[in-house]
């Protein structure tokens, strides 16, 4: 295949390429499940207490959303290659200032900078492969670069649970240091910065009057108040709490002013505009809803197995890790079939697929075994590489070829936006969900329901045929039926959280519609 205008493989095979841009991404997902898991550690390692100890999550994730969505506006003003390069080295060594951090600010520091540095990784290399891969081959090169994306997260709670359970957790981030100077190797010697990029640097930096602080001031005011409400609102009961109110007042103010400054500008920090095309915008809302499904799940199933079944951090991450397995096998074959079907038929039987599994999870009990609950993970999961791929691919369709950077900061903002407020949304639901389900559950706790009578009878009875006094038994038998309910109610919650995220999958197939169709064989214009 001959190399395209805008190919970052220059004379080499550009599957070279997707497997060299791949090794980034894959260090930077994996970063932000592995560290969920070890946060007890991490607040003992630096004295912050559990409540403070929730801001090393919030620090890289605003930092990160900040970035995303200028990234392809920074990368097109300094040069792909070049800020790529930039992102992994601030990235990695991010990571080895947060290894070597003895205090919460010096974490918090690093944590802010990693974000920065990881933020620009997964957009520059998405564009990458869009330029290097014609449109109608695309499919199997997001097919190879998906499997980092949707596996890491499902690696990175096992990975994380073993380290932090044999080791220490300033391993979490060395580890980051061997990936981050074999990406620096590699992308060096083997990732071009093509004629047609360079010339976009050098008219953008001719016609733009340079870079544009307002946008960018706006997105980072909109987008970084909204990281820290979503991450927030739970632990500080939402808008009882000012700082909440506040921020959410500059969100919104944020927003409202971001769109209209950006529609005016020649070179805008944040091309809002290219939601105006059908196909990319079908293929942001659908990954928004993908993400907000896969992180919110990957953050519900270990919670379960942890808190109710008495998992430990290792053997929950595994139950991910098992699904991550299983996306392996099958993402290979989704950038095949997508190579072949049109994406938004593959796209539709992937979303009723996923809807089906998940409301499937609402079966799950207390008395479920390892094996089930991974099977439970597995079907959910295995869908994800005929959604994730093809997604990816339609998106670009149709958008001018120079605005391949802008895209990808865009579609990869969807998703990071779809993980926050999937995780926040339904922790809250889960929270709040128990706490309804539990007042209905004491209600029943009456005298006159014989059917509480007789289980505290029974309980009661068994307590005294254990050994312990008349007084004693009543008082340890209600006891342990209060925390029967608690329980129940706990399931209760699981089991709707699961019911809404099936539902709301399965409302979109719609969007499909919305999406244009890949060209078959066609010769690309520009790309």
């Amino acid at each position: 295949m001959a190399a395209l205008p805008r190919s970052a493989a220059g004379d080499r095979s550009p599957w070279l390429i997707a497997t060299v841009v791949s090794i980034a991404t894959f260090m930077e997902v994996l970063d932000t499940t592995i560290a969920n898991v070890a946060l007890r550690h991490m607040a003992g390692g630096v004295g912050a207490s559990q409540d403070e100890s929730t801001w090393i999550l919030t620090t890289y994730l605003v930092t990160n959303a900040i970035i995303l969505p200028v990234s392809g506006y920074l990368a097109t003003l300094i040069g792909r290659k070049r800020f790529y390069m930039g992102c992994v080295a601030v990235f990695t060594l991010a990571s080895l200032g947060c290894a070597l951090s003895d205090s919460l600010p010096i974490l918090l520091v690093f944590r802010a900078i990693q974000g920065l540095g990881g933020g620009g990784l997964a957009p520059v290399e998405q564009s990458i492969l869009a330029d290097t891969f014609p449109p109608e081959k695309r499919a199997g090169a997001f097919a190879l670069y998906g499997l980092t994306v949707v596996t890491a997260p499902a690696m990175g709670p096992a990975l994380g649970g073993w380290i932090t359970d044999n080791y220490s957790w300033h391993w979490i981030f060395l580890i980051n240091l061997p990936f981050g100077a074999l990406s620096l190797f590699l992308v060096s010697v083997f990732v071009q910065e093509p004629k047609a990029v360079r010339e976009d640097r050098r008219k953008a930096r001719a016609e733009g009057k340079g870079i544009d602080w307002v946008g960018f001031g706006l997105a980072a005011l909109a987008l970084g108040s909204l990281q820290v409400v979503l991450d927030r609102a739970v632990i500080d009961d939402g808008f009882w709490s000012p700082m909440v109110t506040w921020l959410t007042v500059a969100c919104v103010a944020g927003f409202a002013l971001l769109i209209p400054w950006e529609r005016r500008q020649a070179r805008p920090a944040v091309d809002v505009r290219l939601f105006g095309h059908r196909s990319f915008l079908a293929s942001s809302l659908i990954m928004f809803l993908v993400a907000f499904t896969l992180f919110s799940t990957t953050q519900l199933l270990p919670q379960l197995t942890q808190d109710l079944m008495g998992y430990d951090a290792t053997t929950a991450g595994l139950t991910l890790a098992v699904g991550g397995i299983g996306t392996i096998f099958v993402m290979p074959i989704a950038g095949r079939i997508t190579g072949l079907v049109q994406p938004r038929w593959v796209i539709l039987c992937a979303l009723l697929w996923s809807g089906v599994a998940l409301l499937h999870a609402t079966q799950i009990t207390l008395e479920m075994g390892f094996w089930h609950v991974s099977t439970l993970r597995i079907l959910q999961v295995v869908a994800l590489p005929f959604l994730f791929v093809p997604i990816t691919t339609a998106a670009y369709v149709g958008l001018p070829p120079d605005k391949t950077n802008d895209a990808s900061a865009l579609i990869n903002l969807m998703r990071n936006l779809g993980a926050s407020v999937g995780i926040s949304v339904m922790n809250g639901a889960v929270v709040h969900g128990a706490q309804f389900h539990q007042s209905r559950l004491v209600e029943s706790a009456n005298a006159a329901n014989p059917l509480w009578a007789e289980q505290l009878r029974q309980t009661e009875q068994a307590l005294r045929h254990a050994g312990l006094g008349a007084w004693e038994a009543s008082q340890a038998a209600l006891s342990q039926l209060a925390g029967q309910f608690a329980a129940q109610a706990q399931v209760l919650s699981y089991m709707d959280a699961f019911w809404l995220l099936g539902v709301a999958v399965l409302a979109l197939w719609p969007l499909v519609f919305l999406m244009r169709d890949l060209p078959k064989g066609a010769k690309p214009s520009g790309h």
